[in-house]
């Protein structure tokens, strides 16, 4: 899995000036992130900021590394990993 972080700030084109491209451009301007804490964070679909990170790499504005933390395992199995940590901790109590 990889992580994507901006070398340079973008001069985005009309179809990404929403609010949530910039949020978008704004945490990867901090940190790496992976695709799927990017849609999380930004709530845009995971195809949506596929094809925002495909014009910021054909641009060469991309720092890119293979996932370093373990958290973004996580992120990649978030449905699947809510699910479980709820089936996990078993039914609720007091009621």
């Amino acid at each position: 899995m990889k992580e994507y972080r901006l070398a340079a700030w973008p001069e985005l084109p009309p179809p990404y000036q929403r609010a949530a491209y910039r949020r978008m451009a704004s945490d990867m301007s901090h940190r790496h992130l992976t695709v799927a804490q990017l849609a999380d964070l930004s709530g845009l679909k995971r195809i949506e900021v596929r094809h925002f990170v495909d014009m910021l790499e054909s641009k060469g504005l991309l720092l890119e590394r293979e996932c370093m933390t373990q958290d973004a395992q996580f992120w990649s199995l978030r449905p699947l990993g809510g699910w479980l940590r709820r089936a996990m901790a078993g039914p609720p109590t007091g009621r």
